[in-house]
This record gives structure tokens, sequence and C-alpha cells, in this order.
């Protein structure tokens, strides 16, 4: 049997969300043919992906064996496509930067030219560029050493808190004001804050992270373009004024006949200006 790469790019989509209809969202596809077309590639393999149940959706045994070597698979059936079309240029980025300026000068000089962007998430910033999703990608520093990175600029970094919480109304906030706060991402994130205590599972998405944070469950450091981009109601928004500013770069490792065209398109292009106005 020849594996189905569509429906292989569906599996991944409803394993990495563990949630049918955030997948079928993401996918831009009916939930009900989502479904369905799940159940046929798990008649076609022969096995069970997903354990449904009343409590939600469960990768069984099998889903995570085909999730390790799905990613890998799509990545290259992506990588291959995009070299053998000379027509397709691929832009990643983070969260609440803002491509368009610089995509839409590559496409005025190329009109035949399809640019695809790609999402990002933290842990995944360089992967894109390594497994060939993308040919450049938009990064929130530091990333692992490898690609190279040009600098674009930087903006301020802020916490999110609940509406109701007693720091909401200040202007600015410092770190020691934060601490016993419980902090809903890798401590990582958040080198400078020395004393930070981490959920146990934190949240990779923003938007899932503000979710929480209007739950009441923790807080999230940000930097100032996300969340401007993700403002809420049920979220307030305060300067950390010891935190440095986070640092936003362009990152590469293979060369494309557009590199250089785009690079100079980035630098005129600053990715947040207009969500720091």
């Amino acid at each position: 049997m020849d594996l189905d790469l569509r429906k292989l790019r569906y599996f991944v989509a409803v394993a990495e969300q563990l949630h049918f209809g955030r997948a079928a969202q993401a996918l831009h596809v009916a939930q009900p043919m989502l479904s369905r077309q799940i159940r046929v590639f798990e008649r076609e393999l022969h096995a069970q992906l997903f354990v449904r149940d009343r409590h939600g959706v469960a990768l069984t045994p099998a889903g995570v064996e085909l999730l390790e070597s799905g990613r890998p698979l799509l990545a290259e059936a992506a990588r291959v496509q995009r070299r053998v079309r000379a027509d397709a240029f691929a832009v990643a980025f983070m969260p609440g930067l803002v491509v368009t300026g610089a995509v839409r000068a590559l496409e005025r000089n190329h009109p035949g030219l399809v640019v695809e962007v790609v999402r990002t998430y933290w842990d995944e910033q360089t992967a894109v560029l390594r497994d060939g999703r993308a040919d450049v990608s938009y990064v929130r520093l530091p990333v692992e050493e490898g690609p190279n990175v040009l600098a674009l600029g930087k903006e301020p970094r802020v916490v999110a808190l609940p509406a109701g919480h007693p720091l909401a109304g200040k202007e600015s906030v410092r770190l020691v004001d934060l601490d016993g706060e419980t902090l809903l991402q890798p401590v990582g994130a958040v080198p400078e804050w020395r004393y930070a205590t981490a959920a146990g599972a934190p949240a990779r998405s923003v938007e899932e992270k503000l979710e929480l944070v209007a739950r009441e469950h923790g807080i999230v450091v940000l930097p100032r373009s996300v969340s401007a981009y993700y403002r809420r109601p049920d979220v307030a928004v305060v300067l950390v004024e010891d935190l440095p500013p986070g640092e936003i770069g362009l990152a590469w490792e293979r060369e494309h006949r557009l590199l250089g065209e785009f690079v100079a398109a980035a630098k005129a292009f600053a990715p947040c200006d207009t969500l720091l106005a």
C-alpha cells in the first residue's frame, strides 16, 4: 500500500493538537470529513492511531510511532517539492511578527512566485530550516547554533496576568514582584528570572497560554508585539522593566536564488513596527 501523504498530513495535525476540532480548523477542512479520513487511514494501515473517549483524544503506541516517522516524511516531501519548483519560496515566522511587507516586496518583483508562510513555535524556529519546510525563518533569539542569523531589531517584554491580578493595574513591574507566580512556559524562555517556578506541562501555543492565564492558572512572559496581536479583555499586560528587550532575527541555512533579495526586504520592513506604534 502506498502511503497517502494527504491523510498523513491530516493525522499529524490531529496528533499534534489531540483535538479534531482544532486540527480541522488549522487544516481548513470540515471536522466530519477529517474524522472520516482518519478512520479510512486507520483501516488502510490496519492499525488504531487514536483512542477516543469522554476524556478526549490520545495517541496509541502505533500513533506515537507514526507521528515520529510521519513528521520527517512530510518535511522531506515539502523540501523535494520546493527543490523542483523554481517559483516557490517559504517564509517561517514566530507569533506576533508581521512578515507581510517583505513578502509583498518579493511577490511584486516576481509575479509568478508562490510565497508560502509557515507559523512556528519556540521549539521549532530553526527546525523548519533543517527539515526543508522553510527557506528563511523570522526567529526570536536566542536560537541554537547552526543557521545564519541576521539581527532585525529588539522589543520590550511584558508579563500577561489575569485581569483580576493585584499587579494588573500597574504600568510596570520587576521580576521580584512576580516571585511565587507559576510560569506557563519553559523556564529557559525567561533565563533572567532565576527563581521562576514553571508549570508541570507548559502550554505550547500563545492561544493556549493566554487561555490558562485568563483562568488564573499562571502567568506568561511575552514580547510586546505578541501581547498586542493576541489582546483579550480577561488578560492584563504589564511591562517588565528589568527584563532586557527580546531580540528578533532572520535565520537561514541553505542558499536560495532569492535569499539576498529577501534579506534586503526584511531589513527594509521591520517585523513588528506596526504592532509597537
